[in-house]
């Protein structure tokens, strides 16, 4: 008791109380894909739809769970027990939630698939009245993603619950916005990164670039700081090879770049989806990192060409008023217990600060992790262990470690600290050019690892 009032005396605790009444979260959101024709009774081999199985044997297809399947995109049920589970947590401290597209499912862009826009309009009227049921006090912040339909006056209308006029406007001419907290430093910018796939002469493309570069000039000259949001990430997908795994035309590409080096001082993040996997990326400008950007996995558990992911959903711990990010936590759906016990337990799956030994989330300290992802070879290194085992949410487990040797453990690396196309192509060949020589000279497995990593430390 004596030692508080020594505190007081000094406004010691009146300092410590203003510090935690700064701290506040946000959720993160992503690729809900949700399938409103998804059935238990349905084939996993054909999306978990029932309708093309109706009169064939049981015994020629294998049903889907409860909460969905890896072969298939998500149900209601996986989406509503998200819903339940994030309103469970933290409800008074939330601030905002980032919710960052592709709200429905793969198929209706297959020309076969696809149905009526007015249709798919309506899901996500659906969607969207869930998470204003389930965030009843706080502001939901959508982007578009590349499944989502784009009528956006109508889109426009439904999110106007969250979006105040002058972020209307934009979103309804170009599915760009900016949130402008008037009482606060922090400003919070979404992207429609539809637009980073098209030509560099197109129209649309070019207006947002012009608008991104006025609001952050804006925000620079008033000492405000920035959070960017998006659906597609820049740089290159981890888990891909080739023209697969760009997202951005290369010309895009560069631009997101050039624009982030030149604003770093005040972009204090970026968040993205798309991927479906747990990943982050670093920026550098004359080696030096400068900028960071986390991508979030995804709800839908569906397998892809790169593997399926257990659901994921995530929230942020942060300063409300400058956007420093403080920590997060993970949190998944193990899908196969959930189907088992016919109930949803969404658990932590880790939190970043502990599980990976970071006290903060900085470019320092995500370049710092990144290179201890090339340490040793896979199956030694712990660091790289965790992390492989988080980008899938925990479908890879710590045995099945040597599905990713080094080749596989480098393309992780590249795409965390190369953005650039060129940059991410050279660092890859590095790493297999140094791969082929030893082989050819029989070098101990561990010692062509060093050597690989000075090189790859010798490009920053």
């Amino acid at each position: 008791m004596w030692v508080f009032q020594v505190l007081v005396v000094f406004g010691i605790a009146t300092v410590g109380k203003a510090s935690y009444e700064k701290i506040g979260y946000f959720w993160h959101i992503t690729d809900f894909h949700y399938d409103p024709r998804f059935s238990v009774r349905g084939d996993t081999k054909k999306g978990c739809w029932q309708s093309e199985y109706e009169g064939v044997s049981r015994a020629a297809w294998r049903p889907a769970g409860r909460f969905g399947d890896f072969s298939c995109d998500a149900p209601w049920e996986l989406i509503e027990s998200a819903a339940k589970s994030m309103m469970s947590r933290h409800s008074d401290n939330v601030e905002f939630v980032l919710w960052t597209g592709d709200a429905l499912s793969h198929a209706f862009s297959h020309p076969a698939k696809r149905i009526q826009e007015r249709k798919q309009v309506q899901l996500l009227q659906n969607l969207t009245d869930l998470l204003g049921k389930t965030f009843s006090s706080q502001f939901v912040f959508p982007a578009l993603g590349h499944d989502d339909p784009m009528p956006r006056k109508e889109l426009g209308r439904m999110w106007s619950r969250w979006l105040p006029t002058d972020s209307m406007n934009t979103f309804e001419t170009g599915g760009y916005y900016m949130i402008e907290r008037k009482t606060l430093k922090l400003q919070i910018i979404v992207l429609n990164t539809n637009l980073m796939r098209r030509d560099d002469s197109d129209d649309d493309a070019g207006r947002q670039w012009d608008w991104l570069n006025k609001v952050l000039h804006k925000c620079q000259l008033h000492k405000e700081t920035v959070y960017i949001v998006g659906h597609m990430p820049p740089g290159s997908d981890e888990r891909q090879r080739g023209s697969l795994a760009f997202a951005y035309t290369d010309y895009h590409n560069r631009r997101y770049i050039q624009l982030v080096r030149k604003y770093s001082d005040i972009i204090v993040g970026q968040f993205f989806g798309h991927l479906h996997s747990d990943s982050f990326r670093i920026i550098y400008n004359e080696g030096r990192a400068v900028s960071w950007a986390m991508l979030a996995p995804s709800v839908t558990p569906r397998r892809t060409t790169d593997g399926p992911n257990n659901p994921g959903i995530r929230l942020y711990k942060f300063d409300k008023d400058t956007g420093q990010v403080f920590d997060y936590t993970q949190y998944y759906l193990d899908l196969s217990s959930a189907n088992k016990k016919g109930e949803a337990e969404w658990a932590v799956e880790y939190n970043f600060s502990s599980y990976y030994g970071i006290t903060n989330i900085t470019p320092l300290s995500l370049h710092n992790l990144a290179e201890k992802l090339t340490q040793y070879i896979p199956s030694d290194n712990p660091t790289f262990t965790r992390y492989y085992r988080a980008n899938s949410v925990r479908i890879h487990n710590e045995s099945q470690i040597h599905l990713c040797d080094l080749s596989c453990a480098h393309n992780h690396y590249c795409a965390i600290t190369r953005i650039d196309y060129r940059e991410h192509e050279d660092c890859l060949k590095t790493a297999a050019s140094a791969l082929a020589s030893s082989a050819v000279t029989k070098i101990n497995t561990n010692h062509i690892f060093v050597f690989l990593t000075n090189i790859l430390r010798c490009i920053l």
